[in-house]
């Protein structure tokens, strides 16, 4: 929220500078996000009076002799602007000087003539119509004859300003306006505030047939409506435009600029419509129906449902309730009378609404925030007052107040002294307990134990609603932070620090995973059922059974992750568009579970590890080297077994992932249909290879050891000896190293090295090569040894699966 130091001084006698006030406010509490000095950009610009101006022979310039005051009386400049004229009073940017955005001016030569700065527009210095009269005149700024020559620029058009752009948080909606602002600036200064002029007079005209009704009281508990009548619409005053402009806003006409200056000065957003385009005089707050169009004033057109909120005349929407009005009733040039509207809406809806239509305005982000009754009062007396004193409309006497019933003070509660110092850990003294809450315009009585207080809430600070924790932060926040003293809680210990066992296990997962040339990657842990129907997941699997999100902030991302593979999948999707043909990446993040449906519950969060390679280089070997060595990093062993039911691999080159016999994961190759719907660069073969896998990190990690074990390197190196065996094609290469290593325990490692199919083998068959290594444990192992243990492991595979050796 952009709020102008000379607008805060309206309200507030402020003796310090902005850069102060800057300080005060971060320590209170609120965060200036920048602090715009409005003249930072300008340097050396003054008032110049052309005391003499000659045509240039042959050039549409004019040589002019100009006053600067003390930085020169006769100082000649050369300009082409249309409207120069001897006694004209306009900015002169002398030699040296700098313009918005970083323009410097330099003595040069115009046309063979010497030119010792230049004569400026009003564009040229930033300005526009609203922020200065005639600043959007074709020309040079013509200033009025009153400016003294040599007077800093800045100081005439109203530049000397500083604006504070503040983040508002959403617990202190009364300050998300000038005048909240402005009161906290009071207390934080201890200075009076005054407040804006209300005051009105009604005449005898009434408007007897208005009738206002709210069929929606939960959704909007306060409407006030008030007639207006002989409007005569035209411009804003100077100083209304001004102060609109430096908060970002362009001035329409009277009647929309008053409802704009009362929101962001009061905080309450405002509306009128115009009663000639209505077609009764019912204004009747109600939910949409389904289906129900409007078109709002920036002309879109949306589809309402009952969850939109809405403002009608007798047969139609007139207006989105706090977010925008509608096209049908906007105010016009030929607009006589009026219904000025203000209103509190649930935040709740008006959020919901800005959202799920992609509507939000500045008046649907105050209501978000919230909008308390007192302001929605004040707001209205702000506007009446302001229609009389523009003199653009008179306010008659019809007046409707519709209120669901909440109560017309401020929040009363018993809070203690010692309570609050109890919360906030130090002791602050009472007077200054009692000058900090009535600074912030609490009404406090102390009782005669001098520690209970009766406190009444400012009926603006809705946000007080716990009594001695709220107070303690409105005491701390002024007193100031640094009157708290560090100090450990009662159950603390001081320890050494260091990760846990099972953060220690992640970061060796990740190392180890990184050492196989896979990068980390970060993704959302929402996704869409668009996202479950690219893996060609079944409508029934267990996937499928997932966490909605109620207001999603994109149509995208409507569900919670039940599984990494969509989400790795579509970084891997990016990647081949950007032209990365090959890569690896994992990452390990939850997956949520829902414990039942509907969801009364927070789910289960469950860890997985996901990974995906893709590229010329990458086939199924290669990531099962790669998961048998995260196995090895935990001293366990990873085998597989082929898998043939996951929906979103190819069925011929996927695989269970087994720890200790227990499926932990999956991975293999995206099937060919899944890869083929795949929005991917024509003529790439990495579109084709690319593997996917996920292991569900809790089973893994209960299965590993949970501590290792020192082995010696042993003296003696290992005995290899190499097996081509025939089998039939259906068998597995998982299966025969399986018998090997149950057939001979000095068989410490098997290695697949080759598969080979050919006529000479038949039908069904074919020949897969191992490379077997036995290690000798105290002394090596003789020739007659290992050709015992080779026999022993080919009578194995022959007994169990008959498996012969390849002639």
């Amino acid at each position: 929220m952009k709020v102008p130091f000379s607008w805060l001084k309206q309200y507030v006698d402020i003796d310090v500078t902005a850069e102060e006030l800057e300080k005060k406010l971060f320590d209170c509490g609120f965060e200036v996000e920048e602090l715009i000095d409005l003249s930072a950009d300008i340097d050396k610009v003054v008032v110049g009076v052309v005391t003499e101006c000659v045509p240039q022979e042959g050039t549409h310039l004019h040589i002019c002799k100009v006053d600067c005051g003390e930085y020169g009386h006769d100082i000649q400049i050369s300009t082409g602007a249309p409207n120069v004229y001897a006694g004209m009073h306009t900015p002169a940017a002398l030699d040296g000087s700098t313009l918005p955005g970083g323009v410097k001016i330099k003595a040069k030569p115009l046309m063979g003539v010497e030119s010792n700065g230049m004569l400026c527009s009003g564009e040229e210095l930033g300005l526009n119509e609203d922020l200065y009269p005639g600043a959007e005149v074709y020309g040079l700024l013509d200033l009025p004859k009153d400016t003294v020559p040599g007077t800093p620029i800045q100081q005439v058009v109203g530049l000397d300003d500083y604006i504070f752009d503040i983040a508002v948080t959403s617990n202190r909606p009364d300050c998300q306006s000038v005048l909240g602002i402005a009161r906290e600036v009071a207390a934080v200064l201890d200075k009076p505030l005054k407040m804006p002029a209300l005051d009105y007079t009604e005449s005898d005209t009434t408007k007897p047939r208005l009738s206002i009704t709210v069929e929606a009281p939960d959704l909007c508990p306060r409407y006030i409506g008030h007639y207006v009548h002989n409007i005569t619409p035209g411009p804003s005053p100077r100083w209304m435009r001004r102060q609109l402009a430096l908060c970002g806003l362009r001035s329409i006409s009277n009647v929309v600029d008053i409802t704009n200056y009362v929101m962001l000065e009061i905080g309450q957003p405002m509306h009128a419509f115009d009663m000639d385009t209505l077609e009764s005089c019912q204004i009747i707050v109600r939910r949409a129906r389904d289906g129900e169009g409007i078109t709002t004033l920036d002309g879109k057109e949306f589809k309402l449902t009952p969850s939109n909120l809405v403002i009608c005349d007798g047969s139609k929407p007139v207006a989105l309730a706090g977010v925008m009005g509608g096209l049908n009733s906007e105010i016009k040039d030929t607009t006589t009378q009026l219904l000025f509207e203000s209103a509190k809406f649930a935040r709740d809806n008006i959020r919901k609404t800005a959202r799920g239509l992609g509507q939000n305005t500045d008046a649907s982000s105050h209501y978000e925030k919230g909008i308390s009754e007192y302001t929605t009062e004040l707001g209205m007396a702000r506007a009446l007052h302001l229609i009389q004193e523009l003199g653009c409309g008179e306010v008659t006497a019809t007046h409707i107040d519709c209120s669901a019933g909440a109560p017309r003070e401020g929040k009363k509660f018993t809070a203690t002294i010692s309570g609050i110092n109890a919360i906030l850990g130090i002791t602050v003294p009472t007077d200054a307990v009692l000058d900090i809450l009535r600074r912030l315009q609490f009404e406090v009585a102390l009782e005669a134990d001098g520690d209970t207080m009766q406190v009444t809430a400012p009926r603006w600070r809705e946000d007080i609603e716990i009594g001695e924790p709220d107070l303690a932060e409105e005491v701390i926040r002024e007193y100031g932070y640094h009157h708290i003293k560090p100090t450990f809680l009662k159950a603390a210990q001081v320890t050494t620090g260091g990760l846990t066992t099972v953060q220690k296990a992640r970061a060796k997962a990740k190392r180890a995973m990184c050492a196989q040339g896979f990068y980390e990657a970060e993704t959302l842990a929402f996704y869409a059922d668009a996202d479950l129907d690219m893996l060609h997941i079944a409508q029934d699997a267990p996937e499928r059974n997932v966490i909605r999100i109620l207001n999603p902030i994109s149509s995208n991302l409507t569900i919670m992750r039940t599984l990494l593979a969509p989400s790795l999948l579509n970084v891997v999707v990016d990647n081949l568009k950007k032209g990365n043909n090959d890569g690896r990446i994992f990452e390990l993040s939850n997956i949520y579970i829902p414990k039942e449906q509907p969801a009364t519950e927070l789910p289960e969060e469950r860890l997985h590890l996901g990974f995906a390679a893709w590229g010329d280089g990458e086939d199924f070997f290669a990531v099962k080297g790669a998961v048998e060595a995260l196995g090895a990093a935990f001293a366990t062993e990873l085998t597989v077994e082929r898998a043939t039911d996951v929906a979103w691999l190819h069925p011929g080159i996927a695989a269970y992932i087994l720890c200790k016999g227990e499926r932990i994961g999956v991975f293999g190759k995206l099937a060919n249909d899944v890869t083929a719907e795949l929005k991917l660069p024509k003529d790439s073969r990495s579109n084709q290879n690319i593997y996917l896998g996920e292991i569900d990190w809790p089973k893994f990690y209960d299965l590993a050891p949970k501590a290792l074990h020192y082995t010696p390197i042993p003296e003696l190196a290992p005995v290899q000896r190499d097996l081509a065996l025939v089998a039939p094609e259906e068998t597995e290469c998982g299966t025969l190293m399986a018998e090997m290593q149950r057939a001979c325990k000095q068989l410490t490692k098997v290695e697949l090295f080759d598969i080979y199919r050919g006529e000479k083998l038949g039908a069904g068959k074919k020949s897969m090569a191992f490379s077997l290594y036995f290690q000798p444990g105290d002394k090596a192992f003789t020739p007659e040894e290992i050709d015992r243990f080779v026999k022993k492991i080919l009578g194995n595979l022959k007994f169990k699966l008959g498996i012969e050796i390849r002639e």
